[in-house]
């Protein structure tokens, strides 16, 4: 399986739960997914306190943040799509389709805010992910239509959620971190890869 990196293995290969310290292998198996412990989290492990503290933000942004689930999962395709991590992309694919996203959607989140597919919200949502990836700023126009239908709480959240999910973008991409066992690829999900 090739990487995120497109090279044909990760440049840090994931730890193993019996090479670690008791305390991050726990911590390791307390985020496991059916049983498994991902990639992602066995290549944090090679530094394990910044793990710990990377997984209290990254919890806020997955579990505990104001935006429903739907948009959320709107907008963390989108950046992973636009960093071109494949990792991320197919993680996201599964939750996103567990948040209620439909494979047509999640094809057009591939084409961007000017699909077809969107309503004037989910367009908002998704230019306002492209904004913070090309220029690090949501321009005005794109603020006032978010403000039509986020709170103030939830527009925190819109921000730091494509904040952090291009964070994790560079560090599969930089790190090489291969898809999991399961995880679909762009070409199954989104019909091509991105330029």
């Amino acid at each position: 399986m090739t990487t995120d990196s497109g090279s044909s293995g990760p440049r840090l290969p994931p730890r193993d739960l019996e090479d670690l310290d008791p305390e991050t292998a726990e911590l390791l198996q307390r985020n496991a997914i059916g049983g498994r412990v991902l990639n992602i989290f066995g290549t944090l492990a090679h530094h394990p306190d910044l793990m710990r503290r990377w997984l209290v933000f990254a919890s806020h942004v997955l579990r505990k943040s104001t935006l429903p689930a739907r948009e959320r999962e709107l907008v963390i395709l989108r950046i992973g799509w636009l960093c071109r991590s494949e990792y991320e992309w197919g993680q996201h694919v599964l939750i996103g389709r567990e948040a209620g996203l439909e494979d047509d959607e999640i094809r057009a989140i591939a084409e961007g805010p000017d699909a077809d597919a969107w309503n004037r919200q989910d367009r908002a949502l998704l230019q306002a992910t492209d904004e913070l990836h090309r220029d690090a700023h949501i321009s005005d126009p794109t603020w006032s239509a978010l403000s039509e239908f986020l709170s103030t709480h939830q527009l925190l959240d819109l921000v730091f959620a494509v904040g952090q999910y291009n964070l994790v973008s560079m560090v599969l991409n930089s790190f090489g971190v291969e898809r999991d066992e399961g995880v679909p690829d762009f070409e199954k999900t989104a019909g091509r890869s991105p330029r």
